[in-house]
């Protein structure tokens, strides 16, 4: 399967390197250049227990790359994972706005069907939010939204079972 990863913060890093294991095809899109340019280099901009192994392994047999281009990471992926990072606001609530920009970003560049999960941290009904974001761009592509909430603990992320432990 081809996946996309928006955002490379520990949910979005972990969540890619974990799917390339298993087989997938991923990339992992990023706007921060600068974490992207680490990646390429092999260095990782997180801890997270095997992580480093994990990425490289899957990077060296070519089933991970990272990109900061949101274009290549909907045109080479049928499934498209927001794991985009969601600050409280002052009142508490979470801060939407890179969802908003990213579902923005994809809808623009959609060219067939997209599977698009929202991994970020937010609200209820984001998925039913996210639809109306998507329909607004009137791609005239057909897609579906899928909610798949992060429940981890830094330095126990990867959700596969090691045979180092």
């Amino acid at each position: 399967m081809n996946i996309s990863i928006i955002g490379t913060g520990h949910v979005g890093l972990v969540t890619g390197a974990c799917f390339a294991e298993i087989g997938n095809q991923v990339i992992c899109v990023d706007n921060d250049e600068e974490k992207i340019g680490t990646l390429k280099k092999g260095k990782m901009p997180i801890y997270e227990p095997h992580l480093e192994e994990l990425v490289k392994r899957n990077v060296d047999e070519g089933r991970l790359f990272f990109s900061t281009l949101i274009e290549e990471g909907v045109s080479k992926s049928g499934v498209i994972f927001i794991a985009v990072g969601t600050p409280p606001k002052e009142n508490g609530e979470a801060d939407l706005s890179s969802v908003e920009k990213v579902c923005s970003q994809i809808a623009r560049n959609m060219k067939d069907y997209k599977l698009v999960v929202e991994k970020s941290t937010v609200p209820v009904q984001t998925g039913q939010w996210i639809k109306r974001l998507f329909n607004l761009h009137d791609s005239h592509q057909d897609f579906d939204i899928a909610s798949n909430p992060e429940f981890l603990r830094e330095g126990s992320t990867i959700f596969m079972g090691s045979d180092k432990e």
